[in-house]
């Protein structure tokens, strides 16, 4: 999986290019330190080039959300797929997200 960070005007963007399984969760927990850390940001990660996620990646995607919160950032998921936004739903994670 790829993953593009750009800082723009005070707001975090984030593309993701690929599957998000466990071996790929490894190395997005290693690119994502920079949003984990980041303070009073809004961060928008682009999944509509996201192929596949698995619990390991949605393990990463709420501890992402706990950092934001804690950090008084905002998380927001942008472009999912139909098969994503369906992981999302049965997992009760659209409830936790902002999903646009």
């Amino acid at each position: 999986m790829k993953t593009t960070i750009n800082e723009e005007a005070g707001k975090i963007k984030v593309a993701l290019n690929g599957e998000l399984d466990t071996v790929a969760s490894r190395e997005a927990e290693k690119d994502f330190d920079p949003l984990m850390n980041a303070h009073d940001k809004e961060i928008d990660i682009d999944c509509s080039q996201l192929n596949y996620i698995s619990s390991s990646g949605l393990r990463l995607f709420l501890s992402l959300l706990k950092k934001c919160k804690a950090n008084n950032s905002t998380l927001n998921l942008l472009n999912m797929n139909d098969n994503i936004k369906k992981v999302f739903s049965m997992t009760g994670f659209s409830s936790l997200f902002n999903i646009g």
